[in-house]
């Protein structure tokens, strides 16, 4: 794949050509841990704004600022859309956003990991401390990944550290993940979940960081959407289960 620049944005874009598919990452990841190249699709996969090779400092980090990004990139990328629109986490948040308030540029949705938003617990602050708190530069990959943790979430985070002569760095910034998070957290957006029409899967892992309660409203609140789970997976379960969260990709996209 190959990166493509749509103003302040970085994208990793598929050489085949065909029906466009768009993934966004959750946060503090990248367009690389999503990106995987589909035969017969043009598969986009941008850094979302504050991530990865895109404006790493930016302004505005709300919930229409992010919709907007994708937008741009449908636009400029994907011949105006409909695109099948994909996401994990907040990136799933975006997605259903972008889906809501932009219904002609989605054809379809997919949602790994991703609810509705909105939390009275202070998550945002407990992630902000601990992205602040990783001893960086780290001197090594290998080192970043004994610190954080051994699993597959920590070898995706280490794969993509900056390096620069002094060591190895995240490629966002911890105050910048806080304020991002803390948009989602702020608001349940169950009002953009029931104007969605579009064909809907979401994805949940064996130990879902999605409550319950949450995602049966969802499921009552549009009963034609479907829903799968990942055995043997947590929130990341496309990178602790890759092969079966590009199964389920495939078969949507094949239908």
């Amino acid at each position: 794949m190959r990166r493509v620049t749509v103003e302040h944005l970085s994208c990793l874009v598929s050489d085949a050509d065909g029906p466009p598919l768009v993934l966004l990452h959750g946060l503090a990841g990248s367009a690389r841990e999503l990106a995987v190249a589909r035969p017969g699709h043009l598969v986009i996969a941008p850094d979302q704004r504050g991530h990865g090779h895109s404006v790493r400092r930016p302004a505005d980090v709300s919930r229409a600022a992010y919709v907007a990004d994708v937008v741009k990139v449908i636009e400029a990328l994907a011949g105006g859309g409909p695109v099948t629109l994909a996401g994990q986490s907040m990136g799933a948040h975006t997605a259903m956003l972008t889906a809501a308030w932009h219904p002609e540029l989605v054809s379809r949705l997919i949602m790994l990991e991703g609810g509705v938003g909105g939390s009275e617990d202070d998550y945002p602050s407990r992630l902000g401390k601990w992205f602040a708190s990783w001893p960086v530069p780290f001197p090594s990959r290998t080192a970043a990944v004994e610190f954080l943790g051994e699993g597959s979430l920590a070898r995706a985070w280490a794969e993509e550290l900056e390096h620069r002569p002094d060591g190895y760095w995240p490629r966002f910034d911890a105050d910048i993940m806080e304020a991002a998070i803390r948009e989602v957290a702020a608001t349940a957006q169950w009002e953009s979940w029931q104007r969605l029409r579009v064909p809907t899967l979401l994805v949940r892992g064996a130990e879902s960081r999605i409550p319950d309660e949450e995602v049966a409203r969802m499921l009552e609140l549009r009963p034609g959407v479907e829903l799968v789970t990942i055995p043997d997976s947590g929130h990341d379960a496309h990178l602790d289960q890759p092969a079966a969260w590009q199964r389920l990709l495939g078969e949507f996209l094949d239908r």
